[in-house]
């Protein structure tokens, strides 16, 4: 249960970018693999939480198009230890009516890591609980370009007509076209920037930062990034007196 109660202003639709598990192995002396490990228990808690407080959809950043530059040995660990995951956790989420999905560019993934996620996915297809998305190998420009790539091949296909773009269509072709608009998004560590995450999904989210590395991430910290989003006033460029109007 939550360790303490917020209103009913809940979000639909919460993105992490889950930051701090380095800093958190190097502040213990250890390799930085070490806090990538720890940081699963933090990404089941969250799971966990967000399935039983009732929101629709959990986006979580796992691996970023610009972390294939981070240390050969380190990407390699990342890798197989997110291939075990999968497969630790698969059961989880299928006995918890728990939906997962993955965005980003896979091709990069080798061939048995795209055929583990593949199927997972599959295996919870028909689940209707929280819909937890995986951002693997994604990037917001990228998502971006691909979007407006594929805009362009229907274009040419004559499934789409130049004229007929306009937010509602771009959103639509963006990775997350099908899902909730996003809410709010959370990133822990300390660090107050987006880091190429869902740019254009962002453009009306609410943003909370925290200082904690990710693997203290915990359920506490979890309802005041919750708590936060319930106060705030979503204006959507109305004025404040408009915004509460539209919501009466």
């Amino acid at each position: 249960m939550p360790s303490q109660p917020y209103n009913s202003l809940r979000p639909r639709h919460v993105a992490i970018i889950m930051d701090g598990n380095g800093r958190w192995a190097q502040k213990r002396k250890r390799p930085r693999t070490f806090g990538h490990q720890a940081g699963v228990k933090a990404t089941r808690m969250v799971v966990e939480n967000c399935a039983r407080r009732g929101i629709d959809v959990l986006t979580l950043f796992a691996f970023s198009s610009e972390n294939w530059q981070r240390p050969s040995q380190e990407v390699n660990r990342l890798m197989d230890l997110f291939m075990r995951a999968l497969d630790k956790e698969v059961d989880v989420l299928d006995n918890n009516n728990i939906q997962l999905h993955f965005i980003g560019d896979h091709t990069a993934l080798s061939n048995e890591l795209q055929c583990q996620m593949e199927t997972v996915q599959q295996r919870t297809a028909c689940n209707d609980g929280l819909k937890l998305i995986i951002a693997m190998n994604y990037g917001g420009r990228w998502d971006i370009v691909e979007a407006s790539r594929n805009m362009a091949r229907d274009i040419q296909l004559g499934r789409l007509q130049p004229a007929q773009i306009d937010e509602s269509i771009m959103s639509r072709y963006c990775q997350l076209g099908d899902f909730a608009d996003l809410d709010l998004i959370i990133r822990t560590g300390g660090e107050k920037r987006v880091s190429n995450f869902l740019l254009w999904q962002l453009a009306y989210s609410e943003l909370f930062f925290t200082d904690t590395l990710w693997p203290d991430f915990d359920e506490t910290d979890l309802d005041t990034a919750l708590n936060s989003y319930a106060k705030r006033q979503r204006r959507y460029g109305c004025t404040g007196s408009q915004a509460i109007a539209n919501n009466a």
